[in-house]
């Protein structure tokens, strides 16, 4: 009786264990940023998510473990002929991200050199049909291109082409020399054109400054003389006025005026007589006393005017002798 009991424990350890082991080849964990695909028998079953997973037990196997996360694929250096028969030397890089891990495992043997010879050979079919000018000038549009031939290509595969980048473009030497000398002719001929057009400006803001110089002068000028036509205009109309009063006082009979009008003229003429420039020896046909006589004729005028308590005093002549010697 206890043998039966003890051999019945065996059995139930044993079980236990076989379940353990069961349970353990079911559970299947999945790191994240990848996924596994499940076969059975072969054949494609369902797709594991990151995380803690069960499947069938020695019916259900791990197919492929696919890396979902985007990668970086190196596109070597190869040789490219452009439309205008010049061979240039282009390398590149590609991203892409596995979307759909069924169709990555199961619709290509080898999706990374699929995308690597599907990017090559539409590096050559972009590159070929263009120039080598608009080749090193428009890299964008040469990526765009890219993208969207190798994209299309590649989504039956399950796999998103993100991003293609062309890295290097190196033209022969001899074509390098070529055109840098191109180059330094047309910075050149910039830099000369630069020049003139700097020349010209120059001479236009000068040839501007000298016209408007002009005009300000011509302006100043014009001022000038109204404004001394007008200074001429103000001191004839004086002249007339003195004139017209010294008139007005020979009418009234007064002697004290024309001899303050005649004294005046007279001084003003010796002064000018004496203060030319072209005159350096001065000879005077006449009496120092006859000045000296006007201007003492002048006070007595003056006198007579301001004096209105006094009486009028008696008039003397202030008019010089102004006969020569030889006729007196």
């Amino acid at each position: 009786m206890p043998s039966e009991f003890f051999g019945f424990d065996i059995f139930l350890i044993v079980l236990l264990v076989l379940v353990i082991l069961v349970i353990f080849a079911g559970m299947k964990a999945v790191p994240q940023g990848y996924n596994y695909t499940i076969e059975r028998f072969g054949r494609y079953r369902r797709t594991l998510e990151p995380g803690l997973n069960f499947i069938v037990p020695f019916f259900d196997r791990v197919g492929r473990k696919l890396n979902m996360m985007e990668r970086v694929l190196d596109v070597p250096s190869q040789e490219v002929i452009t439309r205008d028969n010049a061979t240039i030397t282009a390398d590149g890089i590609t991203f892409y991200q596995i979307m759909d891990a069924p169709r990555a495992a199961y619709e290509v043997l080898g999706l990374e050199n699929a995308i690597l010879n599907l990017t090559m050979t539409n590096i050559r079919s972009v590159m070929g049909s263009m120039d080598l000018d608009e080749l090193l000038s428009n890299r964008d549009e040469i990526n765009a291109r890219l993208l969207q031939v190798v994209d299309a290509a590649a989504e039956p595969w399950g796999a998103k082409i993100t991003r293609i980048e062309i890295k290097d473009i190196n033209p022969p030497a001899d074509l390098v020399d070529a055109m840098a000398r191109q180059m330094k002719a047309e910075r050149d001929k910039r830099a000369s054109i630069l020049e003139a057009e700097g020349k010209r400006q120059s001479e236009i803001l000068k040839a501007e400054g000298e016209k408007q110089s002009l005009i300000l002068e011509a302006e100043g000028r014009r001022e000038s003389a109204f404004r001394d036509a007008e200074a001429r205009e103000r001191e004839a109309e004086a002249e007339a006025r003195a004139t017209q009063m010294v008139s007005d006082a020979i009418s009234d009979g007064n002697v004290h005026a024309v001899n303050y009008f005649v004294a005046t003229k007279y001084v003003e003429a010796f002064k000018e007589l004496a203060t030319s420039r072209n005159q350096k020896t001065l000879i005077l046909p006449m009496e120092a006393t006859s000045l000296i006589g006007s201007l003492a004729g002048i006070g007595e005028i003056a006198k007579a005017t301001f004096d209105k308590d006094g009486a009028q005093p008696k008039p003397r002549s202030g008019v010089p002798n102004t006969r020569s010697e030889d006729e007196s």
